[in-house]
């Protein structure tokens, strides 16, 4: 049986390819969920791809993620800057963690540029557009 990568993607994340395509390209969510499952599948993991406008689903989330999974991929979104309840629950499982980003926030408006869930992370995916997130399932892969 291979192993799963839970994937979690945070508010707004569901209008991508509409929501300001200039900062975060045209591919959508959709779009971005085959390409996870397509890099999962070179390295025989799958996935279990997830989104949410709400803090405390994704909280849910991040909390089931205890058992059953390998390593946990995030793109936490507005809550990366904001949610110090993300960080403690990230800090309660034992598997690897991965943030992506699509865009940079390091380059953008500085309220952007604290990361509360980059803290937890074992490593950060950032400004790669979606295929940050191919980079993430391999950098999954690597440390499971």
């Amino acid at each position: 049986m291979s192993k799963r990568i839970l994937i979690l993607n945070g508010p707004n994340l569901n209008l991508l390819g509409t929501r300001e395509p200039d900062i975060y390209g045209t591919d959508t969510l959709a779009d971005i969920h085959a390409l996870c499952r397509k890099a999962a599948a070179e390295f025989n993991l799958e996935v279990d791809f997830r989104q949410s406008n709400h803090e405390g689903v994704l909280i849910d989330w991040v909390q089931e993620a205890r058992t059953g999974y390998a390593a946990l991929i995030i793109n936490p979104a507005a809550y990366t800057h904001t949610s110090i309840a993300l960080h403690d629950a990230l800090k309660t499982i034992s598997i690897p963690v991965i943030e992506v980003h699509i865009s940079d926030p390091a380059q953008r408006e500085k309220f952007r540029q604290t990361s509360y869930v980059g803290m937890i992370a074992a490593e950060t995916v950032s400004g790669r557009g979606a295929a940050g997130y191919a980079e993430a399932v391999a950098i999954a892969a690597k440390l499971i």
